[in-house]
């Protein structure tokens, strides 16, 4: 990667036809860090994602991609930059596993440029990255949902941006791939310094594994900062309704979401979660 991209938002609303999900929100994604936004369903998580991703223009506020306005910058410009993967990704029918992972290659083209080399390379190192390459013939729709998952990760790794949102990326995958997941695109961060954008529903994938968390509910942000910092059970009972204990995780000393329900007693298990006697994550640590 050559550089840092910045993208913010400033007073935005969105909105699908008159129906309004978010509305006069302001937000700046940290350049060169993981950030993870939370909240319950329809909270406008994913609305946020394809708001700051020029795929819905806001009826109000803007969207600034390196200080210029989103939807005045070339959508082949943007492409190079960005890359999206959103919630549920439609391919074209029949269409093979390398053909679609190549398609995250086409910004790259021009006239002037065609295929070469270098496209090749980032195709295969995608699913290399991705565990598909002994599915590059299959047709995606006779795949599972996990592996049709990952070939789209594959394609958006494919487009080879320094800002990359995701929404929800680790859906329809088991607990192995969906830390390989979450452990790839940190390695995208340290090695690349990329911009990583995450909507996440699991709260403690999104405290190990993000430098900035963003909670939302009913279209405004609530609260965000590391996540030592944001993630309380009070936030947890704002944001989700979920009675809760927040401890340490043994493994990466960020905080470790414990949920209560119904049937257990509030009062069992150790002290609160006390940010100020952890010592740093392994994100935190590289900072």
């Amino acid at each position: 990667m050559t550089g840092v991209h910045s993208l913010k938002g400033e007073h935005l609303q969105l909105a699908y036809d008159q129906r309004t999900v978010v509305a006069d929100l302001s937000v700046v994604i940290p350049p060169g860090r993981v950030t993870a936004i939370v909240g319950a369903n329809a909270c406008g998580k994913s609305t946020l994602l394809r708001g700051l991703a020029r795929l819905l223009k806001p009826k109000v506020g803007t969207v600034y991609l390196d200080g210029r306005d989103i939807h005045r910058t070339p959508t082949k410009e943007v492409a190079t930059r960005l890359g999206l993967l959103p919630q549920t990704p439609a391919s074209p029918e029949g269409i093979t596993v390398a053909d679609l992972v190549a398609r995250g290659r086409y910004p790259h083209q021009s006239l002037f440029r065609q295929w070469t080399p270098t496209d090749e390379r980032a195709v295969a190192s995608a699913m290399s990255a991705t565990e598909i390459l002994d599915l590059a013939a299959r047709p995606v729709d006779e795949l599972s949902g996990g592996q049709r998952q990952r070939v789209w990760i594959a394609m958006a790794l494919a487009q080879d941006t320094e800002i990359m949102l995701l929404d929800e990326p680790t859906t329809f995958l088991d607990l192995a791939h969906q830390v390989e997941i979450l452990d790839l695109l940190t390695d995208l961060n340290r090695q690349e310094g990329r911009t990583i954008v995450l909507v996440l529903h699991d709260l403690n994938h999104a405290c190990r594994y993000s430098h900035h968390l963003i909670a939302m509910r009913e279209g405004t942000i609530v609260a965000q900062g590391p996540p030592p910092a944001v993630v309380t059970c009070d936030l947890v009972q704002e944001v989700f309704g979920l009675r809760c204990r927040v401890s340490p995780d043994p493994v990466s000393h960020t905080p470790m979401v414990i949920p209560i329900g119904r049937h257990l007693n509030a009062s069992a298990g150790g002290p609160a979660f006390d940010p100020a006697q952890t010592p740093a994550s392994p994100l935190e640590q590289r900072s």
